[in-house]
């Protein structure tokens, strides 16, 4: 089995891949079985039972919404943000929903959206089931999905693969060591090597129309977010500062060294701003990490003159198969492994997508991604509130500064050796994460989430 690019990068709306895009996907593909099983018709009620970490900060991911929007036949990458609230707030007040699209029936969300905080599900955190009920109370269907992170659903009895490809590539890795070995074969670029696996899915022109539509998206959320002000959503009074910062950066007339470090951090406040807001972001590979990529790969075209669009390409490439290698063999679910799945995978492939756009060898870019990811080794995740504010956003803007100094390290300061290989880090990490409490993975049941002052 195989992944794409596209599996990595995904266009659909914040806050959270894994609470609010996976299971708008999960609600969606119930809708659609329903319908494909043609048993829209018989339905009379359906009932959405959350479970784990869906459950324990589901509301402040906006996982109810996502719910409703997925039953009613909307998908993360098409459905308007600006149109979401408004759909929502139409059930809610009607007390109906339109399953599918098409099968209108009751909805009385205390009894038809469930949270259960103190249950999981055996296979992952993040476990959510629907079942649908006749008029008369009979069971018409019943599925269990999970939401495994970066916007991935499996659901139960499939194998963690089902969202991944069949077809076989003509470069097919597993580890770095593999995709570094295919390089000294072929003398292919670790970017080369996926384009080249890209053409068994479609032609090489459309993959380099769809690379361009993702960096569009990215680019495009990181000029809302500095055009747009105010307070976001969530009751944490949390202030918007990509515009004010913008400002600040724009008419700046001393001369600051560290200056460009602030751009940085810009675009990747921007990004997260907007993700909090409930805007289109790409899970890049996660919303809770949407604004790492965007951040390092604005600061390359912004601040390298040989830029080019075909460069940016390279750069999303490699990044993507340094995600497929985490996705593989770790995980990108900071339910399961903490935010070092998230935002240190993050900083991983913007090291490795910087390394390559620099010059960097195979083995520079390699280097850099393990810089990258190994100082963000046990980072834990503990939204304060439920909500993909604090420390998240400001998080972003540390990985995406992490990862231009692992690139720097890696191609301007190194040869490509090292002691630490990628492989052997990314296990550590899977490690890490099964040997972290539960209170740090998601669940607002520690660390940050717990020790503040109210305010």
């Amino acid at each position: 089995m195989n992944l794409s690019v596209f599996d990595l990068f995904k266009v659909g709306i914040g806050p959270s891949s894994s609470h609010t895009v996976g299971p708008m996907v999960a609600a969606y593909r119930f809708a659609s079985t329903l319908r494909e099983r043609e048993l829209l018709a018989r339905v009379g009620r359906v009932v959405t039972d959350l479970y784990g970490s869906l459950a324990l900060t589901g509301r402040g991911h906006a996982t109810d919404k996502a719910v409703l929007l997925g039953l009613s036949g909307e998908r993360p990458e098409s459905v308007d943000p600006g149109d979401a609230d408004a759909i929502v707030e139409v059930i809610r007040g009607a007390c109906k929903l339109r399953v599918g699209g098409e099968q209108v029936v009751p909805f009385h969300e205390a009894n038809d959206l469930r949270f259960h905080e103190t249950e999981s599900l055996p296979f992952h955190p993040n476990g959510v089931r629907f079942t649908a009920y006749s008029a008369a109370g009979e069971a018409v269907a019943e599925e269990t999905y999970y939401s495994v992170g970066g916007g991935f659903v499996v659901k139960e009895g499939e194998s963690t693969a089902a969202d991944t490809h069949d077809r076989r590539v003509p470069h097919e890795f597993a580890s770095a060591a593999e995709l570094l070995a295919i390089g000294k074969r072929t003398g292919l670029s670790i970017a080369g090597i996926v384009s080249a696996n890209e053409t068994k899915w479609r032609p090489a022109d459309e993959t380099a129309a769809g690379l361009d539509r993702i960096w569009a998206v990215m680019s495009e959320c990181i000029q809302r977010g500095i055009a747009t002000a105010g307070i976001l959503p969530g009751g944490l009074g949390v202030v918007r500062r990509a515009p004010d910062l913008y400002r600040k950066l724009s008419t700046s007339k001393g001369i600051d060294p560290l200056q460009v470090f602030d751009w940085v951090s810009l675009f990747a406040l921007a990004v997260n701003e907007e993700n909090a807001a409930g805007g289109r972001v790409v899970t890049a590979p996660t919303n809770g990490a949407a604004g790492v990529i965007p951040a390092v790969l604005q600061y390359y075209y912004r601040f390298y003159p040989e830029a080019t669009a075909e460069r940016g390409r390279e750069f999303l490439l490699t990044a993507a198969a340094i995600g497929m290698l985490y996705k593989r063999n770790a995980s990108l679910s900071a339910a399961e492994v903490g935010c070092q799945g998230e935002v240190g995978v993050a900083c991983s492939m913007a090291a490795g997508g910087l390394a390559a756009v620099m010059g960097g060898t195979n083995e520079q870019i390699e280097n850099a991604a393990e810089i990258g990811m190994e100082h963000n080794l046990g980072l834990t995740c503990d939204p304060v509130g439920g909500l993909v504010q604090v420390p998240c956003i400001e998080r972003n803007t540390m990985g995406a500064i992490k990862a231009v100094n692992a690139a720097r390290l890696a191609v301007l300061h190194g040869d490509g050796t090292h002691r630490i290989s990628l492989d052997h880090v990314i296990e550590t990490m899977r490690r890490t994460g099964a040997d972290m409490q539960a209170a740090y993975k998601e669940t607002s049941l520690g660390g940050l989430a717990v020790n503040r002052v109210e305010c």
